[in-house]
């Protein structure tokens, strides 16, 4: 049986998407499976979460629906595909969501129907604990700006050996046939200048809802994936090192014998015991930075 924390860790690769309840903006993830399911909510001020198993799903089902008889697993699926479409921005048309905060917590309710039949069901949302909200925001968001800064470092190098192709064209005597095609060498000072001024303001301005939009889903998904990568190829070298061996954690427990005294006593005359040195952590080497292309225009 899946336990809660293999649960958490199938919601890291799932990316956050934006959703609205009447005028409020949220991002969540979820992680649906037969055992249960969990659910991650955001307003960017505060982060809440539900984790529940298949017993409590179906001790809330039996109190919010008396008159429907149904398998949790049925049940737990129906509310999978609910959320997924609410998620997709594609909600059912035939279900309705509402989102109200309680006393040190969020309340999502959910009304739809199985069959004809109508259900009911309410997340009921804690807040999240710090290491949750550093493991599925602020550790990938950090990792996600490392990535996007090296793209737009290989870009940048990109237009500059574009740019150096083209002036070797113009001396060759190369014309161009559309005057309108023309474009003015690369200056990558000249443009990150020029985007501060003129884009990032609009840009910040978008909605705090589209956070994770389009392709930043994707890149979510990638970096959490290689995180949950890591994460398996460090518990695999724990479990193959092992504890370890207790001679090595312990001292001794009882005296020596008195022949064991006398042994070293006469192997300590003819050497001096050298203390070993704690030994160092090793520290991940660091990788070389890749090298800028240097301007061809000045």
């Amino acid at each position: 049986m899946e336990g809660s924390e293999e649960l958490e860790s199938s919601l890291l690769t799932q990316p956050w998407a934006s959703v609205c309840f009447g005028e409020s903006t949220f991002l969540a993830k979820t992680c649906f499976r037969d055992t249960g399911y969990i659910l991650l909510i955001s307003d960017l001020s505060s982060v809440w979460y539900e984790s529940a198993d298949a017993e409590a799903v179906g001790q809330r089902t039996k109190e919010l629906n008396k008159r429907l008889t149904v398998q949790v697993s049925s049940f737990l699926h129906r509310l999978c595909n609910l959320m997924r479409l609410l998620l997709e921005g594609e909600p059912d048309t035939a279900t309705s969501f509402s989102c109200h905060h309680a006393a040190g917590g969020l309340s999502l309710h959910v009304k739809s129907e199985i069959s004809g039949l109508p259900i009911y069901w309410a997340f009921h949302c804690c807040p999240a604990p710090v290491e949750m909200v550093s493991r599925h925001l602020v550790r990938p968001l950090i990792r996600m700006s490392l990535v996007l800064q090296y793209q737009v470092q290989e870009l940048s190098s990109l237009l500059l050996q574009k740019d150096a192709e083209i002036e070797d064209y113009r001396e060759s005597g190369a014309t161009l046939s559309r005057d309108r095609l023309r474009t003015e060498p690369f200056q990558e000072e000249t443009f990150q200048q020029n985007f501060m001024a003129e884009s990032l303001s609009r840009i910040c301005g978008a909605g705090e809802g589209q956070v994770f939009a389009s392709a930043l889903q994707q890149l979510y998904a990638a970096v959490t994936q290689q995180e949950a990568k890591q994460a398996r190829k460090r518990q695999c070298s724990e479990d193959i090192e092992g504890p370890a061996p207790a001679a090595e954690t312990t001292g001794h427990t009882h005296p020596p014998s008195p022949s064991q005294e006398d042994e070293t006593a006469s192997s300590s005359k003819g050497t001096t015991p050298a203390s070993s040195p704690a030994q160092k952590p090793r520290l991940p080497a660091a990788k070389a930075k890749p090298k800028k292309a240097k301007g061809l225009f000045s």
